[in-house]
C-alpha cells in the first residue's frame, strides 16, 4: 500500500512539476556571462559597432558580455567558432554579408553553412565605396576606369578578403568596364585603412560607415558609393550607377547565435538587442559612427540571407571570384 500511495502521489505531482521546471529554465537565462564572437579584427567597422552594442545589451540581459575578435580567412575562423558553439544562448556573434554566404560557396571545405546560424537581429546595412587619399588625381569612377585602362592590373586595392563585398564590388566593376585591378586581401577593414594611409596600396575598398571617420578628418576621399541611392549622411557622394557604372554592393551586419537555439532564449536575446539599439546611449553611438541602420527581426533577417545566398550561388556559377 505504501508503494502504491507514493506512486500515485508522484504521478499527481508530475504534471505540475514539469511546467514549473520549464518556466524556471526560461526565466533563468542568462545566469552567467555571455561571449560575443566577431570574425574581424579590432578597429574595423564590425568591432566599432559591436562593442558598444554589447555593453548596452548587458543592461537588458543582466550579465556581462565578453567581446572576442577571431579574425582570419575572410571571416571563416570567427564564423566557424560561432557555428560550432553550444546553442544555449551564451555564445552570440555578428554575421557579415556577403562573406557569411560566399565563403561556403567558394570553399566547399568551409566549416560552416548558413543553416548553422540562428539570425537574431540585423542592425547595419552599409553601402560599399572606393576611397583614395586626398592628393590622388582620381576624382570619379570614370577617372579610375581610365587609369585602370592605362595601367591594366597595376592599380592595387585593399579589401577585407576574397569573397567580401569589397572584393565582389571591384570584380563587378572589372566586368562592366573590361578593366583589371590588383587585389590585396586583408583580414578586415582596419588593416586596409593602415595600408592605404601608408601608401602601400592605392585604393581602399570599404564601406561608407567604416571610413566616414577618416573622411571627416580629411584622410580619405570617396570617388563614389555603391548603394542604390545616395546615403543621406553624405548626400554629395554620387552612386556608381549615377556615374554610369552598374555596380551595387554593401554589407549587412547583424546579431546571430548557433542554430538550434531554444525559441525562448532566441526571443530573450532579440528583445535585449532591440532594446539596446533603441537605447539613447546606442543612438548616440550610431549617430557618432554614422551607422547606416536597418533593423530586421529573426524571420526577416533569415529571409534576406537566404535570398542573398541564392543570388551569390548564381553569380559564382557565372563568374567565380577566385583570385
Amino acid at each position: 500500500m505504501m508503494h502504491r500511495r507514493a506512486l500515485l502521489a508522484g504521478l499527481a505531482a508530475a504534471p505540475l512539476a514539469r511546467p514549473a521546471l520549464a518556466q524556471g529554465a526560461g526565466a533563468a537565462f542568462p545566469d552567467r556571462p555571455l561571449t560575443m564572437v566577431l570574425a574581424f579584427p579590432a578597429g574595423g567597422g564590425t568591432d566599432a559597432a559591436a562593442r558598444p552594442l554589447a555593453k548596452i545589451m548587458e543592461k537588458y540581459l543582466g550579465q556581462p558580455i565578453a567581446v572576442v575578435n577571431r579574425p582570419g580567412a575572410s571571416g571563416e575562423i570567427g564564423f566557424s567558432e560561432l557555428a560550432r558553439a553550444r546553442p544555449d544562448g551564451y555564445t552570440i556573434g555578428f554575421l557579415n554579408t556577403p562573406t557569411i554566404v560566399t565563403i561556403p560557396i567558394e570553399r566547399p571545405q568551409a566549416r560552416f553553412r548558413l543553416d548553422d546560424f540562428a539570425p537574431v537581429l540585423n542592425i547595419v546595412d552599409d553601402p560599399g565605396a572606393i576611397w583614395v587619399l586626398p592628393d590622388s588625381p582620381i576624382r570619379s569612377v570614370a577617372d579610375l576606369v581610365a587609369e585602370a585602362k592605362r595601367r591594366p592590373g597595376q592599380i592595387s586595392y585593399g579589401t577585407s578578403g576574397i569573397g567580401s563585398d569589397d572584393h565582389l564590388a571591384v570584380l563587378a566593376l572589372e566586368r562592366v568596364t573590361g578593366t583589371k585591378f590588383l587585389h590585396i586581401p586583408f583580414a578586415g577593414g582596419a588593416p586596409v585603412r593602415t595600408a592605404t594611409l601608408s601608401k602601400q596600396i592605392e585604393l581602399a575598398v570599404t564601406n561608407m560607415g567604416e571610413a566616414i571617420g577618416d573622411y571627416r578628418q580629411g584622410l580619405f576621399r570617396p570617388i563614389g558609393q555603391m548603394g542604390t541611392a545616395r546615403w543621406p549622411v553624405m548626400p554629395d557622394v554620387p552612386t556608381f550607377r549615377e556615374q554610369g557604372f552598374d555596380v551595387v554592393e554593401g554589407s549587412m551586419r547583424g546579431l546571430a547565435a548557433p542554430a538550434g537555439l531554444p525559441k525562448p532564449v532566441l526571443e530573450r536575446i532579440a528583445e535585449a538587442a532591440r532594446k539596446a539599439v533603441a537605447d539613447p546611449e546606442w543612438q548616440a553611438v550610431a549617430t557618432q559612427l554614422a551607422l547606416p541602420l536597418r533593423l530586421l527581426g529573426p524571420d526577416e533577417y533569415r529571409a534576406e540571407l537566404v535570398a542573398m545566398k541564392a543570388h551569390y550561388e548564381k553569380l559564382w556559377a557565372a563568374h567565380p571570384w577566385r583570385d
